[in-house]
């Protein structure tokens, strides 16, 4: 029986995370609209914390929580937490990339089936009355080299996706020894040597925030498309829209953008009451092409957003901050 701990819950996450953690014997106490301010004000009474990505945990929210013992994260990434601060503090820090990794796989591979086959402009044609099979005749897969980025739970899920394709994956991680009967692990001369399909399944560092820029681009020797279901500012959007024009990248699925907040939860500033399309005309130039584009796939951020994931995110924190203090 674990001991009994006090825990807050700021983002609203699926019911089984408050269910399962009163059968433990915590109490659950659940803030959903206090400001940051708000919640830091208070954090030093608990003893656990569970969030999404309502806020940035930063050392100065850390310093007030004494008594902070773990910090539950629903989502693959823990890049809005301070983890060197948090781990220095003996805070154990549990996200649950293994809950929504499957469906960041078949979203990836929507974006790319769709982009291939045109789906987005044939569908908006269709419904205006146009009628022009030429204009939309497709690419097929078999045949093409995947090549993966970050090969963790998203990029081994995405591989597993491509099991029953005829192509050729291959993967490049910072990590050696990651390659799987899914994946060939390679160097990155290789990666820019045999890409036809670029995937991106890397967290937000140092180091992966604006990898994708025209350097890099320029590195491959085919032009290429591009998928991001990773993190949005490992793309510099007017690197991606310059390769675009020129036809060095034919196309792009993007599920993530470089302007999206740190919340995730909105990009626009603001949200209409009403959910009614938000005034974009002082967004960057970048972005203007971006949603013009009859080449380009775009998503709200949605990749691991299923009515499954909701419940094996929830379940994946549970069973790793049981296991933990339990």
């Amino acid at each position: 029986m674990a001991e009994k701990m006090k825990i807050l819950h700021v983002d609203v996450n699926h019911p089984l995370l408050i269910e399962q953690f009163n059968e433990l014997g915590f109490q659950n106490d659940e803030d959903y609209t206090s400001s940051k301010a708000e919640i830091e004000s208070k954090i030093h009474e608990y003893d656990g914390l569970i969030i999404r990505s309502r806020f940035s945990i930063d050392s100065g929210f850390l310093n007030k929580a004494r008594k902070l013992k773990f910090i539950g994260r629903l989502g693959a990434g823990l890049e809005n937490i301070d983890v060197r601060h948090a781990e220095a503090n003996d805070i154990f820090l549990a996200a649950a990339p293994e809950g929504n990794r499957n469906a960041v796989g078949e979203h990836t591979l929507g974006m790319l089936l769709s982009l291939f086959n045109k789906l987005q402009k044939a569908d908006k044609e269709v419904r205006s009355g146009k009628w022009d099979r030429e204009g939309n005749r497709g690419i097929e897969l078999d045949g093409k080299t995947v090549g993966i980025v970050g090969y963790g739970n998203m990029g081994k899920a995405f591989a597993k996706k491509l099991r029953g394709f005829d192509v050729e994956v291959i993967c490049y991680d910072l990590q050696g020894g990651v390659g799987d009967e899914n994946a060939r692990q390679v160097g990155i001369m290789e990666l820019h040597q045999r890409t036809d399909v670029l995937s991106l399944h890397v967290p937000q560092t140092e180091l992966t925030i604006g990898m994708i820029n025209s350097e890099f681009i320029e590195k491959f020797h085919n032009p290429f498309w591009l998928l991001n279901t990773a993190r949005g500012k490992a793309v510099v959007s007017e690197d991606l829209v310059s390769a675009l024009k020129s036809g060095k990248v034919l196309g792009a699925g993007l599920d993530v953008l470089e302007y999206e907040k740190a919340s995730f939860e909105n990009m626009f500033g603001t949200t209409n009451d009403d959910n009614s399309p938000a005034d974009l005309s002082g967004m960057p130039e970048a972005f203007q092409y971006l949603i013009q584009a009859d080449n380009v796939v775009l998503t709200p951020h949605v990749a691991g957003w299923t009515v499954e994931s909701l419940e094996k995110l929830a379940q994946t924190v549970v069973d790793k901050i049981k296991a933990k203090f339990c």
